[in-house]
């Protein structure tokens, strides 16, 4: 397992539709788990293929915050919300690819998820509180829509600045 590197935004790939995952292959299955390697040591719950400059249809996530509890991560492919609860939660979101940058997110509470898992089956599932949001964050990753996307315009351009300045202050360290 390799830990990737993570786009930062304002980063073009990030702002694309990722394409779906046509077949299972090795190169899948190394994505997906170093994707998983990646998300832990980041650390997040949740990881796109996009923020890793891969615009695949896949994301990894583990919402579980109990650090005593037992990982359980989980690969989701083309993954599609079937429904969702019209009752609202708001959740102050962070994300890998903005780092230290946190907003309150409005978005349903409960889902109904519908996804290839790496076994080659069809999985659906049921989530709620933060797995919900987190599943929610990460497709959007997969539709080019960032969580600041959700936010005011005037929040937003004040976040993005401050990303481009992260970038550039990143760029002088390795120069």
């Amino acid at each position: 397992m390799t830990i990737r590197p993570i786009l930062i935004h304002p980063d073009p790939r990030l702002k694309k539709v990722a394409e779906p995952v046509a077949r299972i292959t090795p190169d899948v299955e190394t994505l997906a788990a170093d994707m998983v390697a990646t998300m832990y040591d980041a650390p997040g719950i949740g990881l796109a293929a996009p923020q890793v400059g891969v615009l695949q249809r896949i994301f990894v996530m583990d919402a579980n915050r109990d650090p005593e509890a037992e990982r359980k991560p989980m690969v989701l492919l083309n993954p599609e919300i079937t429904w969702e609860s019209d009752e609202q939660n708001i959740y102050e979101e962070g994300c890998l690819s903005i780092p230290e940058q946190y907003a309150e997110v409005t978005r349903p509470s409960q889902v109904k998820v519908s996804w290839l898992g790496l076994d080659g089956k069809q999985h659906q599932e049921d989530f709620d509180g933060l797995w919900a949001t987190c599943a929610q964050h990460e497709i959007d990753h997969l539709d080019g829509v960032l969580f600041i996307d959700h936010i005011s315009a005037m929040r937003r351009q004040m976040i993005t600045r401050k990303m481009v300045k992260l970038k550039r202050e990143r760029a002088r360290e390795q120069a």
